[in-house]
């Protein structure tokens, strides 16, 4: 109980700096203005494309609702790259330059309660961010014919938000390396853009290691879910990898821990 407590308590004061930052709403104001561009045209684009196919006449149904929704979370994914390592930069690297880090370290609060408890507010505040979408996709779902099934955009947010965890997890560990803010959101962008595009590299290397790199790649695995397929080693994957960054993390703190005795 004490430990959920002190989570609680991390997660309102992580959440509380981002809604009081005006840097953040000035990354809020971009993300909605490019993700809300990215909408417009995708689907004016869609829809004329299906228009076309339309009048000449195809022999096909075509899902149109379905198939926006595959460009558009494609968009946004492609998006996060750059906006998520700027939420996730000053996450333990604001700390480390205030010199607050060390009284973190030596506090009586465990190293995993506070990365979690930044996590789960880097997390709250990015899914603050999506909300407003939500209001878009209705309308444009709504009017589709045929219509979308249900679950096929809640996997795609699912997945749209896992993505986003794993990303800022990987990225928190990485700000605790650093007190310079830049450099902790250039290095977990390279990161990020190399896990995304690891596939492709994999094609360049024999079998089983195209095999080991191609599961690696977030493209790969956010693909399956935002084509509303529910693949467990996807799910599997993304959690591995919010793990992962949790635990470098803390041990990343530990180290600074035991480096003050």
């Amino acid at each position: 109980m004490i430990a959920i407590s002190n989570i609680i308590a991390i997660f309102r004061k992580e959440l509380q700096g981002y809604f009081t930052s005006p840097f953040a709403y000035i990354i809020v104001g971009v993300f909605w203005f490019l993700s809300g561009s990215f909408f417009i045209s995708i689907l004016l684009e869609t829809s004329q494309e299906i228009s076309l196919l339309e009048q000449q006449g195809t022999p096909y149904p075509i899902d149109a609702a379905y198939i926006f929704l595959l460009r558009f979370f494609s968009a946004l994914g492609l998006l996060s790259l750059f906006i998520l390592p700027i939420l996730s930069m000053g996450l333990y690297a604001e700390e480390r330059k205030r010199g607050t880090l060390e009284l973190l370290a030596t506090s009586p609060i465990t190293n995993w309660s506070v990365a979690v408890g930044k996590l789960l507010g880097a997390i709250a505040f990015f899914t603050f961010m999506i909300l407003p979408l939500l209001i878009y996709e209705a309308i444009a779902f709504g009017t589709a014919d045929p219509p979308l099934q249900p679950g096929v955009p809640l996997l795609a947010h699912l997945g749209l938000i896992l993505l986003a965890a794993a990303i800022l997890s990987l990225g928190m560990f990485l700000s605790s390396l650093t007190d310079s803010t830049i450099l902790a959101a250039i290095l977990t962008f390279t990161l990020v853009l190399l896990l995304w595009i690891v596939d492709l590299l994999a094609n360049r290397l024999p079998s089983p290691f195209s095999d080991i790199l191609s599961h690696l790649s977030l493209l790969k695995h956010y693909n399956n879910l935002i084509q509303g397929v529910v693949d467990l080693s996807s799910l599997v994957l993304l959690m591995s990898y919010i793990i992962l960054g949790l635990f470098l993390t803390a041990q990343s703190i530990e180290a600074l821990r035991f480096a003050r005795r």
